[in-house]
């Protein structure tokens, strides 16, 4: 299975790519995947962004620990409300170590817990952005007023969870999460051939060869195709080889 990444600021946004993403293992069938999208109107939001995939990776690393000491076997659904839990009290620290204000912990996130071994993924979805499963993409629109999760932190964990979207799917093959940025693709060249941004980024395998496959379909974008996504873009793609 190779792993796929791309972070590009959008060209409507001048100082600060306020998108970020994550991936890592708990085990080596079981991956976690993130991507975040810090609100233009809050205050800072590439740093409530950058913060949540920071406690990501810290989380996923302590689970990764813990599973080489564990015999019992973990579903995605369970890695899923763990990781959840423990993000939602980190920000809660972190909002009162640093007292951070409201405006300040404003992003959206899609989180995925993925087994390969049991071929079963579910996603978390909060606010805005888009998930491709072997080539059938889902675009999540709030209508730019996402439900951030920064607005709840005062809230019993459980009751708050359980309103959340949950998606669980299988046929782990082609799996893309993305932002909403995916969406944003627009050509500054309106003489070139127009080309499916989506379908390019997110379905597409030329170029799979190489760990820069969405870097460089990007660039293409750009220098072939005179397309630039106009919102910051975060995108993760999964990619199973001949099944």
């Amino acid at each position: 299975m190779n792993i796929y990444t791309t972070l590009q600021r959008g060209t409507y946004h001048l100082n600060n790519c306020e998108d970020y993403l994550f991936h890592g293992n708990i085990n080596p069938h079981t991956f976690v995947a993130a991507v975040m999208d810090g609100c233009t109107m809050g205050t800072d939001s590439h740093l409530i962004s950058t913060l949540t995939g920071k406690l990501l990776r810290k989380i996923v690393k302590a689970k990764g620990y813990d599973d080489l000491r564990s015999l019992v076997n973990i579903s995605p659904e369970e890695h899923l409300q763990d990781i959840t839990r423990q993000l939602f009290a980190e920000l809660n620290a972190l909002r009162n170590q640093i007292q951070l204000d409201r405006n300040e912990l404003l992003t959206t996130l899609l989180l995925m817990v993925a087994d390969y071994k049991a071929d079963k993924a579910i996603l978390l979805v909060i606010g805005d952005g888009a998930i491709s499963i072997n080539g059938h993409v889902s675009i999540f629109d709030r209508d730019n007023k996402p439900d951030y999760i920064g607005y709840h932190l005062s809230e019993h964990f459980d009751s708050w969870y359980q309103r959340q979207y949950r998606m669980a799917f299988s046929n782990l093959l082609d799996i893309s999460l993305a932002t909403d940025g995916i969406t944003s693709f627009k050509p500054f060249n309106p003489a070139v051939a127009p080309i499916d941004a989506i379908r390019f980024l997110l379905m597409d395998q030329e170029k799979s060869e190489s760990d820069e496959m969405l870097n460089m379909k990007c660039k293409t974008l750009e220098h072939v195709y005179g397309m630039l996504p106009t919102d910051d873009l975060a995108i993760v793609r999964f990619l199973r080889k001949n099944g």
